[in-house]
């Protein structure tokens, strides 16, 4: 006997070749309610830079740029709205002024774009419909936009980075949405999940004042049509297999927990050994399984559940995961990796997961002088992790919100919806800043000598020199010394 389970959305809310997969799912794809459009990855990636594509049985086969489906396809109406021909949703083209999240919700209702009286504020699923990992994620410090692609389709849509003029960083390009976490984040603040197409990252962002900043304002982009739009219809095979629906997508009801995979046979798994193991994995009699994509394995996200509120994984109960205990020693859910390449100014050596438990991170408090471990970013978001190396280097994590770095993370494979096999790319070019085997992305060599874990900070644990030295170049009083922090006199004295 099988069940049929639904998901429930917040109630606020080529030029190369190619081999088809699975020719059925193909025919069938124009028709769902709910498709899954592609990332526009199209380059290939080994673990830290660009490459040709890998072919079948090779090093790295089986990331997101071999697999195709349902590529971005948008008209432009002429009338400031832009219709995207794969998901029947219509947009508002040019986000104009930022707003709070209140007025973003109230706006919906009084917006007349196009002579439409039906926009809406949209739904996480809705707006990451959007994002595009043809992006390169820019250094927050950087105060231009001109040498970064944003994640977001720029031909169609109005971009804009944030305006350092307006005392903004450049990845202040943060996009609301209707969806709320069920959860809080940080010291407990009301969240709501919103898309940033400044640095292709999910997270959680405030919906009221936070103290000592004020209200925090959002780009947004309503939309209208299709309803039925990221509204997920599980089916449980019997076999160990969840087909959805919605979407065409067929996934493993369980996790690589539960399968054992891995050196450590915990289920826990670099970025380069998830690919090698979903593509040599035979499950449920099948051989067809890959890693999946960003979006992909975004669209299982079910966003009204939450470690702290259901007690579960963001995902639905037809599913099985593996606990964890997290980095606070609480119990927890797994990160899973997605075969999506997060590249960068710097490279290519990090790639995409979801976390379908706390997004964690290490901020810190300057009144105590130590860091606190929260849920800075939320159940359902989509954030990055260094595709290898050691996470014992990360002690304090990285990002502006110390995200918590562990490398190994879970797999969940997926098969079916239409996919095709890229069997060629695009040349290979040399990415902007692209560091040297053993180097790091700057000219500064006091940078590239002390940042030992590649994260374009120095950490005091990092630093050579006296700690007197160190708070003497910590002019901003973060714990980290960056770029433009960096001493250019004599290096420190050698470490003993």
């Amino acid at each position: 006997m099988t069940r049929t389970f639904r998901a429930a959305l917040p109630a606020a809310c080529l030029a190369a070749a190619v081999l088809t997969l699975v020719p059925p799912m193909a025919a069938a794809a124009e028709t769902r309610p709910y498709p899954v459009v592609d990332t526009g990855q199209v380059r290939f990636y080994d673990a830290d830079r660009e490459i040709a594509c890998p072919k079948p049985g090779d090093a790295f086969f089986g990331q997101d740029a071999h697999y195709a489906a349902n590529p971005p396809r948008y008209k432009d109406n002429g009338d400031g709205t832009v219709s995207d021909l794969v998901t029947g949703l219509v947009w508002q083209k040019d986000p104009g002024e930022k707003k709070a999240f209140q007025q973003a919700v109230a706006g919906a209702a009084a917006c007349r774009l196009g002579g439409h009286t039906d926009w809406r504020l949209p739904t996480i699923k809705e707006l990451y419909s959007l994002i595009r990992f043809s992006g390169t994620d820019p250094d927050p410090r950087s105060t231009a936009g001109g040498r970064q692609t944003p994640f977001i389709d720029a031909d169609a849509f109005v971009f804009r980075y944030g305006d350092p003029a307006a005392d903004e960083r450049i990845i202040d390009s943060q996009y609301a949405t209707c969806t709320r976490y069920v959860s809080t984040t940080m010291r407990g603040n009301p969240t709501m999940f919103g898309v940033n197409f400044a640095d292709g990252r999910i997270k959680g962002y405030p919906v009221g004042p936070v103290r000592g900043r004020g209200e925090k304002t959002y780009c947004v982009l309503y939309v209208r049509g299709n309803p039925a739009y990221g509204k997920n219809d599980f089916h449980a095979n019997g076999d160990g297999t969840v087909t959805d629906r919605a979407t065409g997508l067929v996934w493993m009801q369980v996790d690589s927990g539960h399968l054992k995979a891995g050196p450590a046979r915990d289920g826990r798994l670099t970025w380069p050994e998830a690919l090698a193991w979903a593509e040599s994995l035979t499950f449920a009699g099948r051989h067809d399984w890959r890693l999946p994509s960003a979006k992909e394995l975004q669209s299982i996200v079910d966003y009204t559940r939450s470690p702290d509120t259901t007690r579960s994984a963001a995902i639905d109960p037809v599913f099985e995961v593996t606990r964890i205990t997290n980095e606070g020693g609480a119990s927890d859910y797994p990160c899973y990796w997605t075969g999506t390449t997060h590249a960068g100014l710097r490279g290519a050596s990090s790639a995409v997961y979801v976390a379908f438990g706390r997004a964690l991170g290490w901020m810190s408090d300057r009144r105590a002088g130590r860091y606190a471990l929260f849920d800075v970013h939320g159940a359902g978001a989509q954030r990055s992790d260094p595709k290898t190396g050691d996470a014992s280097r990360f002690p304090r994590g990285r990002g502006p919100q110390g995200d918590v770095i562990r490398i190994r993370n879970f797999v969940r494979c997926v098969r079916g919806g239409g996919v095709t096999v890229r069997t060629d790319g695009p040349p290979v070019q040399d990415m902007p800043g692209e560091r040297e085997p053993g180097g790091r992305g700057t000219a500064n060599p006091f940078m590239r000598r002390e940042d030992r874990n590649g994260d374009g900070k120095v950490s005091r644990e990092e630093f050579g020199g006296p700690p007197h030295h160190f708070d003497r170049f910590d002019r901003n009083g973060d714990g980290y010394l960056t770029e433009d922090e960096a001493p250019t006199g004599p290096p420190p004295p050698p470490r003993r």
